[in-house]
């Protein structure tokens, strides 16, 4: 079986627009593949192959070589061709990405010459868009001064665009038009976590109620990364500003550009490039590299203490302890003051039993070894009281720092690791 592809590439993001003939079938395909790799899954595709439309992203693995075109420099000729055994073993490796290929001048209409900002990030400016159907939109612009890079960029497109659940953000595509390279995501009214948690007057919004409901959906949403999903996900950068709320406060899990995919029996990798954000990241993490299902776990058990508290761990400063949150929850839990890290704008609409057990199953997630740490599923039974909860050991970075001058803006500094790094 033959198969032949006329490609142009764009040398810089691996993307390779495609038109595929079957020898021995009247058909053709319209395609982007992302990854500088090209491999048709034929097997996979028993209807017609027109039946994929134009309108996808196809990921192609296993290019067997490609040619440069004497045309211009931007384009190339490219010829992949396998036998069944091959396309069989690529099976495992190729994946339909169902979100579509923008054009620039949609996104350009969509967003009124990017003229509604939401806000910025590390990626870059984010927009507000209104696609011709009504559909609304936030397309994040990577900035040409932004620390993050393509790979970044690729690698957010090729992890959403397997997933799908509600506890995550849906992507729906991608723009790339000369040097422009943006992300089109579902628009979430309601924005981030962090908006609202650490703001005074916002957070009185949030009850117990959907505190509690925001805990579990986050809890969802990693338990489906870590299990449930075709792939084994590490996000490795779960804070407050990467939860997104939409118009019923359903938490979505967001920005996965620095998300790595573990193999199904693989426990741990390690690198030597930290990446993550101060007051989130695991310590085993920080200080050796290593990460794991467990370093989310230990996001997770900070997120809680976040919500449940309402204070940013990474600015937390108490006078009488000189301690950061997670060592200051320990402290309060282990001396049956627990009230005094409840959240005071939540008044009376708690439930004292459900907040505790909370606390409890984040100061669980932030143990200093990671062994020591629940895994998600079984955070999520605990959270919902199906199982009895372990009383937990003093949390990892219990040490804190002593008060700080109020010159000194260092609490102020919400620094990620991957500015350092150059993201």
């Amino acid at each position: 079986m033959q198969v032949t592809n006329s490609l142009v590439i764009n040398k810089d993001l691996g993307l390779i627009r495609t038109t595929i003939t079957v020898t021995g079938r009247n058909k053709w395909m319209d395609g982007w593949c992302v990854c500088a790799s090209v491999r048709l899954d034929l097997p996979e595709i028993q209807a017609p192959v027109e039946d994929y439309g134009s309108s996808r992203l196809i990921l192609y693995h296993g290019i067997r070589r490609i040619q440069k075109s004497p045309k211009t420099a931007g384009e190339a000729r490219a010829t992949a061709a396998a036998d069944e055994n091959i396309y069989e073993n690529d099976l495992v490796k190729g994946a339909i990405l169902n979100s579509p290929l923008v054009e620039f001048s949609t996104v350009y209409s969509a967003t009124n010459n990017f003229n509604d900002k939401l806000g910025e990030g590390g990626f870059g400016p984010v927009y507000k868009g209104i696609l011709p159907d009504g559909q609304e939109i936030a397309i994040k612009r990577l900035s040409k001064s932004s620390g993050q890079g393509l790979e970044e960029f690729k690698n957010e497109v090729m992890v959403l665009s397997k997933l799908q659940h509600r506890n995550l953000v849906k992507l729906f595509g991608c723009c790339i038009h000369g040097e422009e390279k943006m992300l089109l995501y579902e628009y979430m009214p309601n924005k981030s976590l962090d908006s609202f948690i650490f703001n005074e007057s916002k957070r009185l919004v949030l009850g117990w109620k959907l505190r509690y409901k925001i805990i579990q959906g986050i809890g969802r949403g990693l338990l489906y990364l870590h299990q449930d999903s075709r792939l084994k996900i590490i996000h490795r950068d779960l804070k407050a500003s990467n939860i997104l709320l939409d118009d019923d406060f359903n938490p979505k899990i967001s920005d996965f550009g620095m998300a790595r995919i573990f193999g199904e029996h693989q426990l741990q990798d390690l690198t030597r490039r930290i990446v993550g954000t101060y007051g989130y990241i695991s310590p085993e993490y920080a200080m050796e590299g290593k990460f794991s299902e467990k370093s989310d776990v230990f996001s997770f058990g900070v997120l809680i203490l976040e919500i449940v508290s309402g204070r940013r761990n990474s600015s937390f400063v108490d006078d009488e302890w000189s301690m950061n949150l997670l060592g200051y929850a320990w402290t309060m839990w282990k001396e049956g003051s627990i009230s005094e890290l409840i959240d005071s704008l939540m008044g009376t609409t708690y439930t004292y039993d459900e907040v505790c057990r909370c606390i409890q199953v984040g100061l669980l997630c932030v143990q200093e070894l990671p062994a020591e740490r629940p895994t998600m599923s079984l955070a999520l039974r605990m959270l919902s009281g199906d199982v009895s909860i372990p009383s937990p050991k003093q949390a990892a970075f219990f040490v804190g720092r002593a008060p700080l001058d109020d010159n000194d803006t260092r609490s102020a500094n919400h620094l990620t690791y991957t500015d350092l790094q150059g993201r």
